[in-house]
């Protein structure tokens, strides 16, 4: 089956958030249930929280899971894997940026 590619603007959208990127980094190193993942915003409702997992899962960044009566939540790279080739022509410009300032900065008589 092949995944198709979230919306560009919506994997955007979603990475606007704190909330949201910290949830990303909540299911970098494994999957978690919602409960737990609302147990780390204890500040946040968990209808809150849901709403975020609902855009998550909206941008495909993250998959979602039934075990149960349990929803089971894991990262999804492919979807940042499009920011990350957006951001690369902004690496190759700030690469060459910082090489010139370099040259520049050993240039003798400096």
């Amino acid at each position: 089956m092949v995944a198709l590619a979230p919306p560009p603007q919506a994997v955007f959208d979603a990475l606007v958030d704190p909330t949201r990127r910290e949830i990303l980094e909540l299911l970098r190193p494994r999957r978690r249930t919602a409960g737990d993942i609302a147990d780390h915003f204890p500040a946040i409702s968990r209808p809150a929280v849901s709403q975020h997992l609902r855009v998550l899962l909206g941008a495909r960044l993250v998959t979602q899971r039934a075990e149960g009566r349990r929803r089971v939540y894991d990262l999804n790279p492919t979807a940042l894997r499009q920011v990350d080739r957006w951001l690369e022509r902004y690496r190759v410009f700030w690469t060459d940026r910082l090489a010139a300032l370099k040259r520049l900065a050993e240039r003798p008589g400096r």
